[in-house]
């Protein structure tokens, strides 16, 4: 079968042979997947490693076998996949036998995949398949920041650097559904308005003076996923008191921190990364109460795989951008 494989150091689109469903497991045909910036660096991470690795996480599609003891599910079944490896009760941190799809496990950029059928879920009816296939990484991922870890609640007021990544687009949506108001940031005037179109109440130019442009707002929450580059002015214009969760790093991972400016300043700092089968449950649920639909920049075919991680990694998209694997 054909699909986005990394090995002896070369990333390039081939052929890998078709899966066959274990005990416990399906195999599903995937119609669509969904990049993520976690794609762009396992090459990297792997280096010259000689066994061949089929990338991605996010994807979508329709189950073709059933492993022994599958109960739940049947053939043809529309499912999404679940790339939050064994991590099913909601709780303070992932279980240690915790990984995420992809690396070490082959991933989703592929015509099929074996999984075991607790990764899975069933597709929300009204997603396209390109829509669900960029699902579940990026929206788990803001859901736990926003509603497990920083708590949010209805009248906050939510401060999201960075407008337009993918997990950026749901947390704008998530946060408008439950009442919350919201500020971003983005360099792009393009992107500042489709966050506002989006949904945003202001979108502030990263470069602008966030204190005198926010002086009458209080931030609640803050939701960084940007680093060193941004930590800093994110704590400046929350309130005293105020809660930040952190989510990632795009731009360097150490921070220089005032521990007596934090302290003085009663903030609450909360670390977050995906979330729970019972999380993702939630969030599916909240997708369709809201009949939200993923913001799909772009999409691309399998055979364009390598161009679409570059489209990704120069930060060109808006929400999400995804790979056609059939029709």
């Amino acid at each position: 079968m054909k699909a986005v494989v990394h090995g002896l150091g070369e990333l390039k689109v081939g052929t890998m042979k078709e899966p066959v469903a274990g005990v416990g497991e399906v195999v599903v045909a995937i119609r669509a997947a969904g990049l993520n910036r976690r794609d762009i660096y396992i090459p990297g991470r792997r280096g010259d490693a000689v066994e061949a690795l089929i990338l991605g996480s996010d994807g979508a599609g329709v189950i073709v076998a059933l492993g022994k003891g599958v109960k739940n599910f049947a053939l043809g079944d529309e499912v999404i996949i679940n790339p939050a490896l064994r991590w099913f009760e909601n709780s303070v941190a992932p279980p240690k036998n915790f990984d995420i799809l992809g690396m070490p496990d082959h991933g989703t950029f592929a015509e099929k995949i074996a999984i075991s059928a607790e990764q899975i879920e069933r597709k929300p009816a009204h997603l396209s398949w390109e829509e669900a296939a960029v699902l579940s990484l990026s929206a788990l991922t803001g859901y736990r920041a926003l509603f497990t870890q920083g708590n949010l609640q209805a009248g906050d007021t939510v401060f999201i650097p960075g407008a337009g990544s993918g997990v950026a687009t749901f947390l704008i949506a998530f946060a408008k559904n439950s009442g919350a108001r919201v500020i971003v940031t983005s360099r792009s005037e393009e992107k500042r308005q489709q966050a506002l179109a989006l949904g945003a109440d202001i979108a502030l130019d990263t470069a602008s003076d966030w204190l005198a442009e926010l002086a009458d707002e209080t931030i609640d929450l803050v939701i960084e996923s940007v680093g060193r580059a941004t930590f800093n002015r994110s704590l400046d214009v929350l309130k005293q008191g105020g809660r930040v969760v952190v989510f990632g790093a795009t731009t360097e991972d150490t921070v220089d921190l005032d521990l007596r400016a934090f302290f003085y300043g009663q903030y609450q700092l909360f670390g977050s990364t995906m979330g729970s089968r019972e999380e993702l449950r939630e969030m599916l649920a909240h997708i369709e109460q809201h009949n939200m639909h993923p913001v799909v920049d772009k999409v691309y075919k399998l055979d364009d795989a390598l161009a679409a991680l570059n489209y990704v990694e120069e930060s060109k998209q808006f929400g999400k951008v995804a790979l056609r694997v059939s029709e």
